[in-house]
Parts: structure tokens; C-alpha cells; sequence
């Protein structure tokens, strides 16, 4: 968090307000600026200066209609605790002058909270649900350069590139998925820029924290659920499994040791997990059974070469079909071919073609395969997996 502040306790603001808007007028002007602007300022003008926005004037807002934004609002993950942050900054916000913004990922308004009057000067500048803050739409603001630099971001004044927002200053925050790491929005408080404080920034730090413990407490809870509703399929099974949810975390594990996330699973896709080999995920109502292939027979593979190449993947579930590129299939071969050995990435690219320069594609084309096919090839070497017993019905 430290150093996105953009000022420093004590600051003159009115002083500091007028330096930012010679600075503004003579860098976007294409003058000589008394100072450079601060090295993220410096990257969003640039930036928006080649979407040829104007700073002069209000650039261009359409807002989606509020069907739309209700839709995005229940299928927000931020959804489940957008209450807890909205308390956050209820209590303090009409005595403080400020408004609370929560936007998706893509930068679009969802929610707004704060004092009425902040709100009315929002609407006048079109800062209102339903709105794409972006850097594309609306210049240099908090939220879009947050979604850029995917990092805190604190504007004051004329550090905003239209005109029309010199008068604010905004603190946006991403807010994360605590399971995946993956951006769900920005937090942003806002309001007047004469009354910023330097602790603005502790507060929007301490509204994403609150959120991001709460999601984990969700989703704490939707694993005990899942854990539950899986019960029966649990008490009829003998030998290590595990119940996990889409995204790979373990709610539940028998016959091995304890973990906490496996590889995310996908209908038709092989995944390895350590003390339980090779295994093709299976459907639950809620969340997947993953559990080793039969040991007995293991994983029978045809490869079709014949027409478009086809992989047909039979175990002791439901077969599964997964249509391959022909290089897809070619290097499925080759790994057929060398056998258990395996085969290193410089001999697949003097195989595939000709020559030892083509270490790199080889690998990209690997990494495909194998988010195609999952766990079904092994590395270093290549090689086909434990258990995978491959038929090739040459073309």
C-alpha cells in the first residue's frame, strides 16, 4: 500500500491543487511543465492521450440500462458482501463529504453509497451506476488506472485528466478473489479534493480487507455444504478421494493426506494428484468426486488420425472425446513411440521439424496439449502418464 498516496500528511492542498493544474495544462498542452507529473500520472496521460479523449471536455458516458446493471449485480461474486462494505462507510460518510464506488472488473459501476450532496456532483459528472470508469471512456481517474496498473490508486485534482474532475479526488482499490487470486473489482472512495486525508487510503484498505476475509468466509461455508451434500457418495466408497469445488479446493479427503487444492477440474480432463496418481474428475451435483482410475485397467486412449483427429479416453467412468489439432495428434504419437522413456523437448522439435531451433513452440504446443488432455502427458521428460495406455489408429 505504502507510496500510492498522492499526497503527504500536511500538505497545502489548495497549493498543491494549483501546481497539479499548470502541471496538467502544460504536459497535455504539449508545453514545458514547471515539473513532471508522477510516473503513474505520467503513464495514464499517455495512455489516454492515444485514445484521443479531450480533456477539455466531458468525454463521452453511456451508461447500460438498469436491468443490465442489476443483472451484473447478482452475479457479481461481491454480491454476498457488498452489505459489509457499504456499512463500512454508511456511518462515516455523510459527515466526511465522500462516496463509495464498487465497480466489476471491467470498471463498470455497480454499486454507490455516500452523502447526498457528493452524489448530486457525481451525477452532474456522470459518475453513477451503470457507467464503464475506465481510462478509454473517461480519462485518468482512480478506478480505470487501477484497473490497468492492477495496483492501488490514488489521484488528487488535476492529476484526473478531464478538466471536469480536477475538483475530486479518488482512492480505488482492487479487491480479489481470495480462492483464486483473480480481480472481481475495485473499491474507490471519492469526494471533494479539498477534503482528501491521508487516511482515506487506511480506510479503503480496511473496506477490501473486511471484504476479502468475508469471501474467504464464504467460501469456507460453501465447502462445508458441498462436504454434506456429498456424504452418501463418500460412505459408498472404499479407497483415497476427494471431494473438491470448481476451483480445485478440497472439501473433503479419504486415504490420503490432507490438501488444500488440486488442479481445477474439468468434465473429460485427466488431473495427478500425489498420493493418488491419475484421475478423471467427476460430476457432483455440487463440486467433483476425484478419485484414482481403476489400477486394474488404468486409462485406456484411441487416437484417431484418421479425418479430424479424435481422442476417445475410457476409464471407470463415462468415456470422454476431445478433439485434437493435427500437430496435437502428431506429438501424441511421437509420445507413443519413444514409450516409457519419454522424449526430451529438443528431439520432439528435430521430429516435428527437422531441426533443434524450435525448442520453444514445441513447449507452447505442450502446454496446449495438455490443457486440452490434462494429466494425460507427463513431463521432463514428455512422456505419456502412469497408467495411460495409448492405441493409435494410424491414418
Amino acid at each position: 500500500m505504502a507510496g500510492y498516496n498522492a499526497i503527504k500528511p500536511g500538505t497545502d492542498l489548495s497549493q498543491h491543487a494549483r501546481n497539479l493544474r499548470r502541471v496538467h495544462h502544460a504536459v497535455i498542452g504539449g508545453g514545458r511543465a514547471p515539473e513532471r507529473p508522477r510516473a503513474l500520472v505520467e503513464r495514464s496521460w499517455s495512455r489516454v492521450l492515444n485514445f484521443g479523449l479531450d480533456p477539455d471536455h466531458e468525454n463521452r458516458r453511456d451508461p447500460l440500462d438498469w436491468a443490465e446493471v442489476e443483472r451484473r449485480r447478482r452475479e457479481s461474486p461481491l454480491s454476498v458482501v457488498i452489505g459489509d462494505l457499504l456499512q463500512v462507510i454508511a456511518s462515516v460518510a455523510d459527515a466526511s463529504h465522500f462516496l463509495m464506488v464498487v465497480t466489476d472488473a471491467d470498471g463498470m459501476v455497480l454499486w454507490r453509497e455516500g452523502a447526498s450532496s457528493v452524489r448530486r456532483r457525481a451525477d452532474d459528472l456522470g459518475f453513477s451506476e451503470g457507467v464503464f470508469w475506465t481510462e478509454s471512456t473517461v480519462g485518468t481517474n482512480a478506478i480505470g488506472t487501477a484497473l490497468v496498473e492492477a495496483a492501488p490508486v490514488e489521484l488528487f485534482s488535476a492529476e484526473h485528466f478531464e478538466q471536469a474532475q480536477h475538483g475530486w479526488y479518488c482512492t480505488a482499490h482492487p479487491i480479489h478473489d481470495p480462492r483464486t487470486g483473480e480481480m472481481l473489482g475495485i473499491v474507490d472512495v471519492s469526494g471533494p479534493a479539498l477534503t482528501l486525508h491521508p487516511a482515506i487510503g487506511a480506510l479503503v484498505e480496511t473496506a477490501v480487507r473486511l471484504a476479502e476475509s468475508q469471501l474467504w468466509r464464504h467460501h469456507a461455508a460453501r465447502l462445508e455444504r458441498l462436504r454434506r451434500s456429498a456424504e452418501h457418495v463418500v460412505a459408498a466408497h472404499q479407497g483415497p478421494l476427494l471431494v473438491v469445488d470448481d476451483h480445485g479446493w478440497v472439501a473433503h479427503h479419504t486415504g490420503l493426506a490432507a490438501r488444500d487444492r488440486i488442479a481445477v477440474p474439468r468434465a473429460g480432463t485427466a488431473v495427478a494428484v500425489p498420493g493418488m496418481g491419475l484421475c478423471l474428475p467427476e460430476r457432483l451435483a455440487e463440486g467433483w468426486i476425484v478419485r484414482p482410475a481403476d489400477r486394474q485397467r488404468g486409462l485406456t486412449v484411441t487416437l484417431r488420425r484418421t479425418g479430424t483427429p479424435l481422442l476417445s479416453v475410457h476409464g471407470a467412468g463415462e468415456p470422454w472425446v476431445a478433439p485434437l489439432t493435427r500437430r496435437h495428434a502428431q506429438i501424441l504419437t511421437l509420445l507413443h513411440d519413444a514409450g516409457p522413456a519419454g522424449v526430451s523437448a529438443s528431439r520432439l522439435s528435430r521430429a516435428l521439424f527437422g531441426d533443434e531451433q524450435h525448442v520453444v513452440t514445441v513447449r507452447a504446443e505442450i502446454s496446449r496439449l495438455r490443457r486440452g488432455i490434462g494429466a494425460l502427458v507427463a513431463t521432463n521428460p514428455y512422456r505419456l502418464a502412469d497408467g495411460v495406455v495409448l492405441k493409435v489408429d494410424h491414418e
